[in-house]
């Protein structure tokens, strides 16, 4: 009984370390030509991603104390200090404000209207590229699919060259098919989770706008002090 066992052990470490670990890239490789295109899709959803995460971390990047120094220069009648400030921050939010001050002395109705014109602009320069990326969402899965039934097609044709193909024939052919098809979904799930990443960011960014922009109305309301 033991050297049955044994036996079977054996053959079981022999079977196993026959076995070859495929490299990635090999793997990858075996998808065809279509798999060119999925990696240039790939580097620009990659790169698109950086691209934007940067520019709306740097859009992110205002001082707590920023309306906190604008309602002080507003109360305290020093509304030129407060244009310095606006107009010297870097920032989105502070350039809707700077459109706010450079308004003062207007009708609150058109204050609001300049600032939200403004608030429109900076929301259209955070967006910017982010369509691409959901562009190679959608399409990524569809090259995947396109270079699985072509190849397919070429499979059947050439088996049909084949008077008795083995299973195993058959499934190894298939699941190298079939690696454009994960690649593709891979790239478009990726791709949808970064898009809607930077789509909440940008609503935070734009919540921050909005609410800054309440807040000047209501500074300017305020008495100032003689």
């Amino acid at each position: 009984m033991f050297d049955i066992l044994l036996q079977i052990d054996s053959s079981n470490i022999s079977t196993n370390a026959g076995v070859k670990v495929e490299s990635l890239w090999s793997l990858l490789a075996k998808g065809g030509p279509i798999m060119i295109p999925l990696g240039v899709i790939f580097i620009m959803m990659v790169y698109f991603f950086i691209e934007r995460m940067l520019v709306i971390k740097k859009a992110g990047m205002l001082e707590d104390s920023f309306m906190i120094r604008i309602r002080e220069n507003i109360i305290n009648g020093k509304l030129n200090d407060a244009k310095i400030l606006s107009k010297s921050t870097d920032n989105p939010i502070a350039r809707v404000i700077d459109k706010g001050l450079q308004r003062v002395g207007k009708p609150i109705d058109a204050i609001e209207k300049s600032m939200e014109n403004v608030g429109k602009l900076e929301m259209y320069k955070l967006e910017k590229n982010l369509s691409i990326i959901s562009v190679i969402a959608r399409i990524a899965p569809l090259f995947g699919f396109v270079g699985t039934i072509i190849g397919l097609v070429m499979l059947l044709k050439e088996f049909a060259t084949i008077s008795n193909p083995s299973i195993s024939q058959i499934a190894d052919a298939m699941y190298i098919k079939l690696i454009t098809s994960a690649t593709g979904l891979i790239i478009g799930m990726l791709a949808f989770t970064g898009h809607s990443y930077l789509d909440t960011q940008i609503n935070r960014l734009a919540n921050k706008m909005e609410a800054s922009s309440s807040e000047l109305i209501d500074i300017l309301q305020e008495p100032t002090k003689q």
